[in-house]
């Protein structure tokens, strides 16, 4: 029997062997690429950055980067073994990045993940933003220079209730979409944005490249806070970051949560409780036996205690 053309091609395809293509110098032809598109300024003299690898993807192309821009550059985590990668370090655990920017009186730290693709920022104080607050201060600045393209913005679900009220203050329009950089970048082509990004640190700029970079990130932060002529700890005030608790509660099966005429009765309980305060989004992870609980709200102790409510409640009913 003839096998159709797509099973032929399959099967040839198995018989050609994979090749591998060394590029030559590829980490200096990507610092050279984010050199060229990381600032609307020329350089960054002047500027003292600390830079914490996680002893990861990030650890040599930075540390051509920063200093080839003109920075004043110091290293942390920049030495990976295979091993320690975003061992105590990184996105994950910047404390000991905002030690060394307060020890060291440097502008500004960034920190990024294993990986590259995002970056936490750590302002002149010491202090960590979130990624909802620094793609805040990138939103601000393409707004502030005409180049934000449809007037739009795209950030997730879970972004801080607080991005969206600063948005709507700046005049900048407002786009969710379902977790994950993926539905970001679909909702960006549709809506024609070029900035969008996550809480976690994870920032697209569509005018700059066609995937989210840590690096790159990080160059539009420090851009925008140049062209400001302002701290990142004074940028950081555009957006008030309400108070949010995050609760994962491990469940053994996953039926419609609309369905469940309890934890519809305790959601719409602490939704009024909240009076339009805050919000609830309750949902189940896409990867684990788990249903995350997530809670904004006017104070920490309030916020807390709705969030317990809830979870607790999903617990009794379908809990592992």
């Amino acid at each position: 029997m003839a096998l159709s053309s797509g099973l032929a091609s399959k099967a040839e395809a198995v018989d050609r062997p994979g090749r591998i293509e060394r590029i030559q110098a590829a980490s200096d032809r990507y610092a050279d690429f984010l050199m060229g598109k990381g600032l609307d300024d020329d350089d960054l003299n002047g500027l003292k950055v600390v830079l914490d690898c996680a002893n990861g993807a990030t650890s040599d192309v930075a540390e051509k980067v920063f200093p080839g821009l003109g920075a004043q550059v110091s290293m942390i985590h920049h030495k990976p073994d295979g091993i320690n990668i975003n061992e105590g370090c990184g996105s994950q655990h910047p404390e000991n990045l905002a030690k060394r920017v307060i020890a060291e009186k440097a502008d500004l730290g960034l920190a990024f993940d294993g990986d590259g693709d995002r970056v936490i920022v750590v302002d002149e104080r010491g202090r960590v933003l979130t990624g909802d607050q620094a793609l805040m201060i990138c939103a601000a600045h393409y707004h502030r220079r005409g180049s934000l393209k449809n007037n739009t913005v795209v950030s997730t679900v879970m972004s801080n209730m607080g991005l969206g009220l600063a948005l709507k203050q700046a005049g900048i329009t407002h786009r969710q979409t379902a977790v994950g950089d993926r539905h970001v970048m679909e909702e960006m082509r549709a809506s024609g944005a070029v900035v969008g990004g996550e809480d976690s640190g994870h920032m697209i700029f569509m005018d700059r490249h066609t995937t989210g970079d840590g690096i790159l990130a990080g160059l539009r932060v420090i851009d925008a806070m140049r062209s400001s002529g302002k701290p990142l700890s004074e940028l950081a005030a555009l957006m008030r970051v309400l108070p949010q608790c995050l609760i994962n509660v491990d469940v053994a099966s996953k039926p419609d949560l609309s369905a469940l005429d309890q934890v519809q009765g305790a959601i719409k309980e602490v939704e009024a409780d909240l009076k339009g305060q805050g919000r609830v989004l309750v949902r189940y992870s896409g990867t684990q036996p788990q249903c995350r609980v997530m809670v904004e709200g006017p104070t920490e102790a309030e916020t807390r205690e709705h969030c317990e409510l809830i979870a607790s409640t999903i617990k009794a009913v379908i809990g592992a």
